[in-house]
């Protein structure tokens, strides 16, 4: 296995990535969930709004991208906040021909060095419950679950 080399993102990577994370998330999102009860929103199915949400992070996020033999292997994306020196993990993906080689893990630890080097002390990130690598994952990497959450959700009448 060739390790990963990592990178700030910059504007071209940004199709890859945004294929990389639909491709990720599509066997845990709550947003398909959301599309199987409920049908698309206002004629956008649960891609389409991944595609909106991620305009916001590349426009917003702090990104990091895991590259092997020169092609993007994983990807993170999130926040920093000095005053608590909070960093906040917002998406971890691994592209899928290339899952089960320890890149979520080595992508997870390069994201927090880089936020290291900001200033944080502290991380936090969200997990749907049901996502149990990723669960799985963040329990080895010795973070500790705090609290639950749940997605209501409701048509407003």
């Amino acid at each position: 296995m060739t390790p990963l080399s990592f990178r700030l993102a910059v504007a071209a990577d940004h199709p890859k990535i945004e294929e990389m994370v639909i491709a990720s998330f599509e066997p845990i999102t709550w947003f398909k969930k959301l599309d199987a009860r409920m049908g698309p929103l206002n004629g956008m199915d649960w891609r389409s709004r991944w595609q909106d949400r991620l305009r916001t992070v590349f426009a917003t996020e702090i990104i990091l991208v895991g590259e092997t033999e020169g092609q993007l292997a994983a990807m993170s994306s999130g926040t920093f906040n000095p005053g608590p020196a909070l960093a906040y993990i917002d998406l971890l993906a691994v592209d899928k021909g290339m899952q089960g080689r320890g890149y979520g893990r080595d992508m997870l630890r390069a994201m927090m060095q880089h936020m290291k080097g900001l200033g944080a002390q502290y991380v936090y990130l969200n997990c749907l419950t049901d996502n149990d690598v990723g669960n799985a994952l963040y329990r080895a990497e010795g973070f500790e679950n705090v609290a639950a959450e749940i997605h209501w959700f409701r048509k407003i009448p």
